[in-house]
């Protein structure tokens, strides 16, 4: 709905729509799990079913809202990464999708991909 109720959008092509649409699930997503107040406030974890078809490091589950922390910091670290995982986890896009949409090869968007994974997979262990 929320992309639906963009009037003011305009999109400059397909890419630029998936790569807004990505965004936008994120914070839907976000709102919502922050809206049943489960951050710090002693409420169960909001916890998100990955896609069986991608390999997360193992895991099965996560918790939303410690991933957008953790896409917020990867962010200010290296914007590109952060964008590919939007663009598979959130857009479920392919690899080639992502690189088609970011304007970059898919050897570059598969390193942005592990390097992104391993990252994040640390960040939400709680070992960085």
């Amino acid at each position: 709905m929320r992309l639906i109720d963009q009037r003011r959008a305009r999109f400059r092509d397909r890419h630029h729509f998936f790569a807004v649409a990505a965004t936008t699930i994120r914070r839907v997503l976000v709102d919502h799990a922050r809206s049943k107040g489960r951050l710090k406030r002693g409420g169960e974890q909001q916890r998100v079913e990955l896609d069986p078809t991608v390999d997360w490091s193992g895991t099965r589950a996560l918790d939303l809202l410690a991933l957008d922390d953790a896409l917020r910091r990867l962010h200010d670290l290296h914007e590109r990464q952060a964008r590919v995982v939007e663009l598979r986890f959130f857009a479920g896009l392919t690899i080639a999708q992502a690189a088609e949409v970011l304007g970059v090869g898919t050897t570059t968007v598969e390193d942005d991909w592990a390097v992104a994974r391993a990252w994040l997979g640390r960040e939400l262990e709680g070992g960085g």
